[in-house]
């Protein structure tokens, strides 16, 4: 077995699609680790907003985790019928272009991608700073450690969807039993205590009130916890991945993903408010996060606690899987409407879109590492995309229902979840933009301006190529060709070959460096080419040798090609290139690669009358017939 298919799997063929699908349990982890991840620090950004409330922050927190809660709902209710709708995938991007019209969907999948590339970067960055925190010593490998991990997912989901769906389905399954059991121990003591728990292990003093709960600061606490909203638009997106009957198995997906995140969010906050956990500052000796806090009250720093950690810390790390699972299907869409370059359409050796992997992968280390593996002050971000996303999605399923002349019901739900996330959208904004939200602003209309351009690009393609004439039959001159030839030897031979079976008129071209370069050519060429030729009347290829005093090779050949072509303006002409093909990838290394450039040089200088031809010499290939 190649280390290729042994490090990304054996191929899998197109007819075998369907076993690589999957169902709830694989579908969760696969599409659902982003929203599940975000449970552990959408209640902690909203509190931490809260600090300068002091005790009091919990009690505050406790209508801005139950507003956002019902805006989760509504949203959920809303994507259960966009599933149905489109059951081969109807994300924003789809939704929005299909019912509002291209520009509204350009827009919404810009935001959707920039979304998923924060996820990348900060969710591998956030568990990875937690797992620091908590061993110092890990402190000097921050950047290697996320970019370990991003190395990992990458490869994972590149040896395919079940795959990874099947690869972190113990981590995701560990992560909600030890919450559960944390969560619902916590509840437990607190409805028999009276709504009075004892704390196991007491959590740090909140901080010294210092401002009041005026309405522009619990604004700002709901927009900072709006990014537990991240996440769900994925399956959506990946509709296409989920087994027979997909809509129904999406749905489901979507259903426990939901569910198990608004009762981690409610548990959390309902907890963090009777133990009396108030958030501590991230940029200062001491912190602990609200989790670690509030496992610690309820079961003490002993097994469980690190059971419980450990697993969300995994879960924060692996939730850039969910990314993985939605941008490469949103970066087919986009290719195959002409946004993107159309190679992030095919599918890889394992049904994936590698392409769509392997750049948001790239994009995503490039992040980690401009910011040093450091990424937290852009987790308020998050919601700025997702929300886009979600408002432009329930807005054209909106759209959709009036055209088709749906029940009011479904227009009433779509159409509330339109507005709720509309209204959301604007306070995060207003909220967070001074502190960085008009960076994702700019970004968004700069992917925008991209995707226009590659797609004017192709349309302009698509017009200088159409062609509805029939084929000209007329009879064309033979072309001209011109041989490079650096030595004589079994490259150049085959080439020459190949050119005077083209044409009559053959002309070879040496550039010589220095004398004795020129003298070895002159003598090689009399001896092994105008000698044999004598004997027969064929056509007789003329050696032009070209003397280059500042060693350039290139140059030369290209202006011999436009003295060629003035002399033969009405002529096609061809240059036939030999080149060594190497047995082993490492062998190219070896060499120069003349050839290659030379071909790159010849296309985007040569002109339009130019063609190239490359003719390959094998190095196992056999003497005989050259």
């Amino acid at each position: 077995m190649k280390w290729v298919d042994r490090l990304l799997g054996a191929r899998i063929a197109t007819t075998e699609e369907e076993d690589q699908r999957v169902g709830v349990w694989a579908g969760v982890p696969m599409l659902g680790l982003d929203a599940l991840g975000s449970s552990s620090y959408g209640p902690e950004a909203a509190l931490t907003v809260l600090i300068p409330l002091g005790a009091a922050a919990s009690g505050y927190a406790l209508p801005v985790v139950g507003l956002i809660t019902a805006l989760l709902i509504v949203v959920f209710l809303s994507y259960r019928q966009t599933i149905e709708a489109y059951p081969n995938g109807g994300g924003s991007f789809t939704v929005a272009y299909e019912n509002l019209g291209t520009k509204a969907g350009v827009f919404a999948a810009a935001a959707l991608i920039l979304d998923y590339l924060l996820n990348v970067a900060v969710g591998i960055s956030a568990g990875v700073g937690a797992l620091v925190s908590a061993v110092p010593s890990l402190h000097g490998h921050t950047l290697a450690l996320c970019l370990a991990i991003l190395a990992t997912i990458t490869l994972v989901n590149l040896r395919g969807a079940r795959e990874s769906g099947v690869a972190w389905a113990i981590p995701t399954y560990l992560f909600l039993a030890s919450m559960a059991l944390v969560l619902g121990l916590g509840l437990f003591k607190t409805v028999l205590s009276g709504f009075h728990p004892r704390p196991v292990a007491a959590p740090p003093a909140p901080a010294v009130a210092t401002a009041g709960a005026g309405l522009w600061l619990l604004v700002r606490a709901f927009a900072s916890g709006c990014t537990a909203m991240t996440g769900v638009e994925a399956v959506s997106n990946g509709v296409q991945a989920f087994k027979e009957p997909k809509v129904e198995q999406a749905q489901r997906t979507l259903g426990v993903i939901v569910a198990a995140l608004v009762g981690l969010l409610v548990a959390i906050s309902l907890l963090a408010n009777a133990y009396g956990i108030a958030a501590t500052n991230p940029e200062k000796a001491g912190y602990q996060s609200v989790v670690s806090m509030l496992v610690g009250a309820v079961v003490g720093r002993g097994l469980l606690y690190y059971v419980t950690l450990g697993s969300t810390l995994t879960i924060l790390c692996l939730s850039a899987n969910t990314s993985f699972a939605g941008f490469p299907r949103l970066a087919r869409l986009l290719a195959n409407e002409d946004f993107l370059p159309h190679a992030f359409g095919n599918r890889g050796r394992r049904l994936v879109y590698s392409a769509g992997i392997l750049v948001l992968a790239i994009l995503s280390g490039a992040l980690l590492i401009a910011f040093g593996g450091v990424t937290d002050r852009l987790i308020p971000l998050f919601a700025i995309g997702a929300l886009s996303a979600f408002t432009m999605s329930q807005a054209g399923m909106v759209k959709r229902w009036r055209r088709e002349g749906g029940d009011r019901r479904r227009i009433l739900l779509n159409g509330t979840g339109a507005v709720c996330t509309a209204v959301a959208l604007l306070v995060v904004l207003a909220a967070k933009f001074t502190e960085g939200a008009w960076i994702t602003v700019l970004l968004v209309g700069v992917l925008v301006w991209c995707f226009w351009s590659v797609r004017r690009h192709y349309e302009h393609v698509e017009r200088t190529t159409a062609c509805e004439e029939p084929l000209n039959t007329e009879p064309k001159s033979p072309p001209v060709v011109i041989v490079p030839v650096l030595r004589w030897n079994l490259v150049t031979s085959k080439a020459l070959r190949f050119a005077l079976s083209l044409s009559d008129e053959v002309e070879a071209l040496h550039v010589a460096l220095d004398d004795d370069g020129e003298g070895a050519i002159r003598d090689q060429w009399r001896r092994y080419v105008e000698v044999p030729l004598s004997e027969n009347d064929g056509p007789k290829p003329r050696l032009h040798v070209v003397r280059s005093p500042y060693r350039r090779l290139f140059g030369p050949l290209l202006d011999f090609l436009k003295e060629v072509q003035n002399r033969q303006p009405d002529r096609t002409v061809a240059v036939v290139i030999p080149e060594l093909v190497e047995s082993r990838w490492y062998q190219y290394l070896l060499h120069n690669q003349r050839a290659t450039v030379l071909k790159a040089a010849l296309l985007l200088h040569g002109g339009s009358r130019v063609v190239v031809i490359n003719v390959p010499w094998y190095l196992e290939e056999p003497r005989r017939g050259i």
